[in-house]
């Protein structure tokens, strides 16, 4: 079947010309599977930004091996209109041909502003769709139903009832893809034409997760209060109405709560007290949403739910069997939805924060079978995520900042947030060496401490190798570690490419701060020998009390999860993100690289050869030296050096081996594991009313 990326491939034959000039402003040659396509076919992608980056790159590793009489097939990458190529620099204009593509030729019939907000993922639905569809040119609104049919598989003007208005609801908010903003004004001017939802909250939980999630929490104590022993017999009963619910009979509507008084409950959001939870077509998302830890389980000790009750995951365990029975839940989400070598990122990082969830409540607990089925599974899982990074992971590096996918794209997210508010200001946090699992566990704690902390919790691919040099030196400097040979063996120069980033942004030197030894003491006092609020517009703050505790470790995962709760017990993380929201500050949270628990398998004796010796990684100046090495320690991995520096060579230690004395368990990163690679990416925000 022919795809949209057909249409541009066509344009693209090896040996045609070792220089194309693309101009590019909707990213369309940088989506995952287009990038991975132009690879497979030899050609290798670079953006045009910043004109002395470009030019170290162009002239290092391409215009060297042209003058040798070799060829590469290389493309340019100019985020803007193509009468605009011509300000490239003269001598790539006369050696390039030149190249233009945008969404308005791909999609003619359809709005171009509205089309430009699409996850360029949706665009393979949205391109079968078109094809299908008679050659009507659609207006905005035209265009925003169509795409809410076709790709997020909404009819808004279908939706008649509660229970399929909050089944549409479960779907969008559970998928991967944030609907635009500009398709959920739509949806919410649709459905309010229906009389039946004009009390609901729609402009805040249609196109808002988390307020969708906070909505369901809210109802969640309201629909158990009006639970009873005899309804909960009828809970399966086959002669049970498929559009009856438990909490609200047919004759029996949900009581509303207006603007003109508080309702009994004490709800914030307005809308039916009872969500109809239990019909058929909603608890199996309500039972997932729990297990998966996006809503939180309440004390409800006057209920009694009958054992292996779809309810029983909503409600704080009683006992032993009701945290077996979460895990349990959550291996069979796991094993059902382990990603592929064809996956997307996007289904990595979606999976990536389903297995922290296991994780985490695996390494807090104490049952020796539910360690030894996590790390059978995780084996298995890391062998296929291995595979999938040597295809994919190159194809990463360029994508858009929007929704950041590797960590150098953060700051640059940062940028463009403070450029669109005009006096807005943000505050990074990098935690170092915090796991995806680990952040589930400060989650829940920072939850307990401040329950009016919003948490927009997602995930970001670290650096290859994981190490602190390299990975953080990508985040404080926007960059692939390509444009940092200099530093890449050392953090001491991250003040420096932070503010150096920041000044190429607009920001005086004076404005931006940075800050790092962080984790213990006052917060309070940290922030004010750090910023100057009203003033310090960016800040930077490095806090490393989870590395520390991590290369301590002697008690394996279970050890670090443990030490890193009675850390955060204490306050300081908590404390730092609030005084930061309070100073009106944007804040974001991210770590550099995670960390695995792992064995030693030998330690190579090398002298001074390896440039950097490290317990999952060694790093060497040449291909030759790492080869001699690889040949030795057959469980080590040659890692090809993407975004790298020319002298950079990395062999990894693979699976969970270790470059230390054989038998020795240790807790380290540096390798190519998903609990290494797939860091937290959250951003906080102070809950209102």
């Amino acid at each position: 079947m022919s795809s949209w990326r057909d249409t541009i491939l066509n344009d693209f034959v090896p040996n045609v010309s070792k220089l194309t000039l693309v101009a590019d402003p909707d990213s369309l040659l940088t989506e995952e599977k287009l990038a991975l396509e132009l690879r497979g076919r030899g050609f290798d992608l670079i953006e045009f930004n910043d004109p002395v980056e470009f030019r170290y790159a162009y002239e290092s590793k391409y215009r060297s091996i042209w003058d040798r009489g070799k060829h590469t097939d290389l493309v340019v990458i100019l985020r803007l209109q193509d009468v605009e190529l011509e300000s490239l620099p003269y001598d790539l204009l006369q050696a390039g041909r030149k190249l233009s593509f945008n969404l308005g030729e791909l999609f003619p019939n359809l709005s171009y502003p509205v089309i430009e907000k699409l996850d360029r993922s949706l665009l393979d639905s949205l391109y079968d769709a078109q094809r299908k569809s008679p050659p009507d040119r659609k207006g905005d609104n035209a265009t925003k139903e169509f795409i809410l049919r076709y790709v997020f598989g909404i009819a808004a003007e279908l939706i008649s009832s509660d229970v399929e208005l909050l089944r549409a609801l479960l779907r969008l908010h559970y998928g991967k893809i944030q609907i635009p903003f500009t398709l959920a004004e739509r949806l919410v001017q649709v459905l309010y034409e229906h009389s039946g939802f004009k009390a609901w909250p729609l402009d805040k939980i249609v196109p808002d997760n988390e307020a969708f999630f906070a909505f369901l929490q809210e109802r969640w104590p309201v629909f158990l209060s009006r639970l009873s022993k005899a309804d909960q017999l009828r809970e399966d009963s086959p002669d049970k109405s498929a559009g009856q619910s438990i909490g609200t009979s047919q004759s029996d509507a949900p009581a509303v709560r207006t603007a003109e008084g508080e309702h009994q409950y004490g709800l914030k959001f307005p809308g039916p007290d009872v969500l109809p939870f239990d019909h058929q077509d909603i608890k199996v998302y309500i039972d997932n949403l729990f297990v998966e830890g996006k809503l939180s389980p309440i004390h409800a000790t006057e209920i009694d739910v009958e054992p292996g009750s779809w309810i029983r995951c909503g409600i704080v365990p009683a006992s032993a069997d009701d945290d077996e029975m979460r895990v349990s839940r959550l291996f069979e989400l796991v094993e059902k939805n382990l990603p592929t070598e064809e996956s997307r990122y996007s289904d990595w990082t979606a999976f990536a924060l389903k297995w922290a969830e296991l994780s985490s409540l695996i390494h807090c607990g104490s049952n020796a079978a539910h360690q030894t089925r996590l790390k059978d599974v995780g084996d298995a899982l890391n062998a296929t995520f291995s595979r999938w990074l040597s295809d994919h992971y190159s194809s990463l590096i360029n994508l858009p900042p929007t929704d950041p996918v590797m960590l150098h794209h953060v700051p640059r997210r940062l940028a463009r947030d403070v450029e669109c508010s005009g006096d807005g200001c943000a505050a990074l946090i990098v935690v170092d060496g915090l796991a995806l699992d680990q952040w589930v566990t400060v989650r829940q704690l920072l939850h307990k401490q401040d329950n009016n902390l919003v948490m927009r919790e997602s995930a970001t691919f670290a650096w290859i190798p994981t190490l602190t040099s390299v990975s953080r030196q990508s985040i404080f400097s926007g960059k692939p570690p390509l444009y940092f040979p200099s530093s890449i063996n050392s953090t001491n120069s991250e003040e420096k490419l932070w503010k150096h980033f920041w000044e190429d942004h607009g920001i005086s030197r004076l404005d931006i701060a940075y800050q790092r030894g962080l984790g213990d003491g006052d917060a309070s006092s940290v922030l004010d020998a750090a910023i100057h609020p009203g003033k310090t517009k960016v800040v930077g703050l490095v806090v490393d009390k989870v590395d520390k505790i991590m290369h301590g470790m002697q008690l394996g995962a279970a050890g670090m999860h443990n030490q890193i709760k009675q850390w955060c017990e204490k306050g300081f993380l908590c404390a730092l993100v609030g005084n930061l929201l309070d100073y009106g500050y944007d804040v974001w949270l991210t770590a550099d690289h995670g960390n695995i628990e792992c064995v030693g398998a030998g330690r190579p004796s090398e002298g001074v050869i390896a440039e950097t010796r490290g317990e999952r990684v060694r790093v060497y100046p040449t291909p030759e030296l790492r080869s001699q090495v690889a040949d030795a320690y057959r469980f080590a991995r040659e890692w090809q050096p993407v975004g790298l520096p020319s002298d950079y060579f990395p062999l990894i230690a693979g699976g969970r081996n270790a470059f230390i004395n054989l038998g020795n368990s240790i807790v380290g990163h540096g390798g190519i594991a998903i609990e290494e690679v797939i860091v937290p990416l959250v951003k906080f925000e102070r809950r209102v009313g």
